[in-house]
Parts: structure tokens; C-alpha cells; sequence
């Protein structure tokens, strides 16, 4: 747990010991997530406004950062990620157009909303319950703003649950799920923890939230891990068959019949050869290229996305993995704008 982790929960300790009625405290977490959402609100109706008056754009990926780390397994580091994405994607050492061509530094193309504070919600003793419904209720308050659509930055793979339960909730329908990663994050409740970022995909498909889960990348899977993806239908390509299964994924057409496909990016799901700024590091993973071909050639409306569990506290080459995350952001950009 972060040093900032820790005293919040101590400051939180201090005040139950001391006697203050629940009620107070109650009253001071509310003001807070009220703040919080209303931030989240007022950026992305300035964006809306923005995209809308300049025109001509169906559909514009916007970032919204959720700084959550403390449901990783081992360790905490990708609480930090979201500002790291951001630097790399701004810094200067390539330019800001996508490999298809699309400018970010249009507005119609990418526009930025900010981070949820989630160190500040779980500073005043917010359960996690409860700083999930925060989370979706910040993407739905995106996706208020029409036409932007949620590109989101994590943090561990727990958010993934609260944002494709966000997406399905405020499009009144299923979505298809395009999910690449090194594992399937599909336990029951892995050590306890029912929102553990190990966990996340039970939580989606308990929920009913996706259609069809396609899990890619895959290459270390316990047994519990098959028997779920067996309990929710779930279409698993396993890194040991890719080499069969390439030709399939690099030309994938989802969406059809639900609301739209959700694309989420684990970034090791790619070999650590490529990306070394993980916190479970896997070899034998997909190549950055292999990762592209799936992404540019999907045919499907992509309705929300995110790019998840780079540690930046194990980014040891220059920053290498915030400049893949960084690509994978601007792809993603490239794939939703329209």
C-alpha cells in the first residue's frame, strides 16, 4: 500500500477512535465524491461543448484517468500510471498524429477530462463498493457529452468491471469484449477480494454486461481460470496456439447485434521484451506489432476502451513501457474517432 494509502486509512482510524458520529463522517465522504463528480462533470461538458461546436464528429475519444492500484495482487505500482501515459503521449519524441493519420491534437479526434481522485474518495474511508460506483458514474457523466466516448487510463484491471458496467448500463444493452492480457482475471474472488484486478471479468460477466468475451494473449491460466472461462462462455486464444489463431484474430468483426464492442488492453499481454513496466511479468507474450494488427484491423464500433496495469515504478528502459502504453492510447484514439 502507498505511503498516501496508508495515511488515509489512519487518518479514517483516528476519527472513528475518536468518537465522531457516522453521520459526520458520512456527510464528509458524500461532499467529497460529490467534488469529485462534479469535476468529472463540468470537464467533460467543457469538452462536449468544444467537439460540438467545431463539428463534423460522430464519435471522440476522451481520457478519463483512474489512478487505482491498491486491488493489485502484487504490486501497487499502476496507481501511478495515468500522468506517465499522459507525459508520453505529449512529450515531444514523436508527433502527435496516429499511424492512419488522425491529429490528436484535434479536439473532434482526443480531448482529456482528468482523473478520478480515487487516493482523496479512499482518504475518507470509502469502501471500495462504493469508489466503483464513482468510477461508472464519472464514464457515464463522459458519455453524457455526446460525442465523446471513454478511452480510459488505468490503474490495476479492477476498473475495467465499474467502466464496461458503466458503457452497458448507459447504452441499455450488452457489448462485446475484445480483452487482451497475459491472464483471463476471471476468479471468483482471488485472496478474498471480490474486486481484486484478478477478478474483474467474473464481475463483468456475473453482471451480464458483455455478449461475448474474447480473452487473447492468455499464458498463464490456473485450472479455476479454464473452469470459468468455461462457466461464461468465454472464447480464449492462448498464446501457445496464436501462431494457429492469427489469422482469425487479426480480422475479428464484432458488435453486431449488441451495443458495440469494449476493447480492454493489459499491458502484459504483451511480451515483457516490449514492454518491461509491468508488475506481473510473463514471457512469451504478443509482439507491439501483433497487438496493432488486432486493434486496426477490428471492425466494430468501439464504444469505450482502456489501457491497464503499467507500472511505471518497473519501467527501468528510459520509459519504454509509458511510450507503448502511450501508442496503445493513441491507436486506440485512432480506432474510436470518427
Amino acid at each position: 500500500m502507498s505511503v498516501l494509502g496508508r495515511r488515509g486509512i489512519h487518518y479514517f482510524q483516528k476519527l472513528n477512535s475518536a468518537n465522531i458520529p457516522t453521520a459526520l463522517i458520512e456527510k464528509g465522504q458524500n461532499r467529497v465524491i460529490e467534488a469529485s463528480l462534479t469535476l468529472i462533470r463540468e470537464r467533460a461538458k467543457l469538452k462536449g461543448e468544444l467537439v460540438r461546436a467545431l463539428g463534423g464528429a460522430i464519435a471522440s475519444a476522451s481520457l478519463l484517468g483512474v489512478p487505482l492500484g491498491h486491488n493489485s495482487s502484487f504490486l501497487q505500482g499502476p496507481a501511478f500510471a495515468p500522468p506517465r501515459i499522459r507525459e508520453a503521449i505529449w512529450c515531444g519524441s514523436t508527433n502527435p498524429t496516429t499511424e492512419e493519420g488522425k491529429e490528436l491534437t484535434d479536439p473532434r479526434v482526443l480531448t482529456d477530462v482528468g482523473d478520478v481522485p480515487v487516493q482523496e474518495i479512499r482518504d475518507c474511508g470509502v469502501d471500495d463498493e462504493r469508489l466503483m460506483k464513482v468510477v461508472s458514474e464519472s464514464v457515464k457523466l463522459v458519455m453524457e457529452e455526446d460525442p465523446l466516448r471513454p478511452l480510459v487510463l488505468g490503474g490495476d484491471h479492477s476498473i475495467s468491471y465499474p467502466v464496461v458496467r458503466a458503457v452497458s448500463e448507459k447504452l441499455g444493452g450488452q457489448v462485446d469484449i475484445l480483452h487482451l492480457d497475459a491472464h483471463p482475471d476471471n476468479y471468483d474472488a482471488y485472496e478474498g477480494n471480490y474486486f481484486s484486478h484478478a477478478s474483474s471479468f467474473a464481475r463483468i460477466m456475473e453482471g451480464g454486461y458483455a455478449r461475448r468475451l474474447l480473452q487473447v494473449g492468455i499464458r498463464s491460466i490456473s485450472q479455476e481460470g479454464r473452469d470459468q472461462c468455461k462457466r461464461f462462455g468465454v472464447e480464449l486464444y492462448e498464446m501457445r496456439t496464436f501462431s494457429r489463431d492469427r489469422e482469425y484474430l487479426e480480422n475479428l468483426k464484432l458488435g453486431e447485434g449488441v451495443k458495440g464492442v469494449y476493447v480492454s488492453i493489459d499491458v502484459d499481454s504483451l511480451d515483457p521484451a516490449f514492454a518491461p513496466g509491468v508488475s506481473h511479468i510473463e514471457p512469451g507474450g504478443l509482439s507491439f506489432r501483433d497487438v496493432l494488427n488486432i486493434i486496426q484491423n477490428l471492425k466494430g464500433d468501439i464504444v469505450g476502451a482502456d489501457v491497464v496495469e503499467f507500472n511505471p515504478q518497473r519501467d527501468t528502459v528510459d520509459g519504454m513501457t509509458a511510450m507503448v502504453a502511450a501508442k496503445l492510447v493513441r491507436e486506440l484514439t485512432a480506432k474510436i474517432a470518427k
